[in-house]
């Protein structure tokens, strides 16, 4: 019996839900985890079906301090080998920085930052007995860019670690035959931004910056397995994130509100 499972946080709907299907689809056990059992359970059973792996899941909210050390329980508890780990849940904060709590924004940090680190370091011990691990980290291009006024003060900012922390684990641990994989995706159509309230500046965002959710999980899996250090889908985006890191940040910020309905207004 294989017990080897790709564990994705997050991963009811978007681009969490489609990198499950995704890795499904090429015969990786699946572990899902987030805080609606209902779509949890609904969800593995539809990966079953559809594609003849085993599924299971794991009601946990990454906000909540004890969430990492919930969801670790369980897959030891059940023999479950996590070699494949998608750290994918987030969301943002669609307020101005004075008018969030310290409450909010430290669960908000759990979600996206320390919930992530807390997760990679209970698994990397069994991937370090394995010599293998693919671990993705699902960043964004807001990693890059400057910080924006629609997306709260701390989405860009906790993105840039993330990326930061991928880089130290691959220095750390490729040499054991563990890979860390920053995926940063631009504007891409999910839910996310309908849940953030900001589904109105996603409307203005011009068309052809905007990429399929199915499309950048199948990216992104390709560049886990092959174990790339960063991918950004697409040329534009590519480009982007050159210009973002070689352009003046005023001359980034003027062409980006021109094109990224008005963030930096």
């Amino acid at each position: 019996m294989n017990n080897n499972y790709a564990l994705i946080t997050g991963s009811t709907a978007g681009i969490g839900l489609d990198i499950a299907q995704e890795l499904a689809s090429r015969g990786h056990n699946i572990l899902l985890t987030a805080r609606r059992e209902d779509r949890l359970k609904d969800i593995a059973e539809q990966i079953v079906a559809d594609f003849g792996v085993a599924a299971h899941y794991v009601v946990a909210d990454l906000g909540e301090i004890d969430a990492p050390g919930k969801i670790f329980d369980f897959c030891t508890s059940n023999n479950y080998v996590v070699d494949i780990l998608v750290n994918n849940a987030g969301y943002s904060i669609n307020k101005k920085f004075h008018e969030t709590d310290e409450a909010e924004e430290e669960k908000f940090l759990r979600v996206l930052g320390t919930g992530v680190i807390a997760l990679t370091k209970r698994f990397i011990p069994s991937m370090l007995d394995h010599k293998s691990g693919k671990i993705m980290l699902v960043s964004s291009l807001a990693a890059f860019a400057p910080p924006a006024t629609g997306w709260g003060a701390l989405y860009g900012p906790v993105k840039t670690f993330i990326n930061r922390f991928g880089d130290a684990l691959n220095l750390n641990y490729r040499a054991h035959g563990i890979t860390a994989t920053n995926v940063c995706p631009g504007f891409t159509v999910t839910e996310f931004h309908t849940a953030s309230g900001m589904q109105d500046a996603m409307d203005e965002v011009p068309s052809f910056m905007k990429k399929d959710s199915k499309t950048v999980a199948k990216g992104a899996v390709d560049a886990m397995l092959k174990g790339k250090t960063v991918w950004v889908p697409g040329l534009l985006n590519k480009l982007i994130a050159f210009l973002c890191n070689n352009l003046p940040t005023s001359l980034v910020i003027r062409m980006s509100s021109s094109l990224a309905g008005g963030r930096y207004e």
